[in-house]
């Protein structure tokens, strides 16, 4: 599933998390470009497009979730702000994973 673009809802991380670790080990920065995927590897890296507004942002995976329904990604508040999300916490967007170099 990691090579394949995927359409669904994403949210933004619970503020309450700032500082805790992720499955990857680091800890959480909501300042960071950084994301939760159940299906793309820890490490890896993807385009994630708000397809309400058209803006894009490239983030790291670096945790496990979101474990709602019909969300495919949470991200962090500075990767939901590049994307136009501050207004409403969860957008639908298309996640297209970035080839490693």
């Amino acid at each position: 599933m990691s090579g394949v673009v995927q359409h669904g809802g994403a949210s933004v991380y619970s503020p309450g998390l700032v500082g805790q670790p992720t499955a990857s080990g680091r800890r959480f920065r909501p300042t960071e470009h950084v994301a939760a995927s159940k299906s793309l590897p820890l490490g890896s890296t993807a385009r994630v497009t708000n397809l309400r507004t058209g803006r894009s942002a490239v983030v790291e995976v670096v945790d496990r979730g979101p474990y709602v329904r019909g969300r495919i990604i949470d991200l962090s508040p500075a990767a939901a702000s590049a994307l136009g999300m501050d207004r409403h916490g969860i957008a639908y967007v298309m996640v297209e994973p970035v080839p490693a170099r």
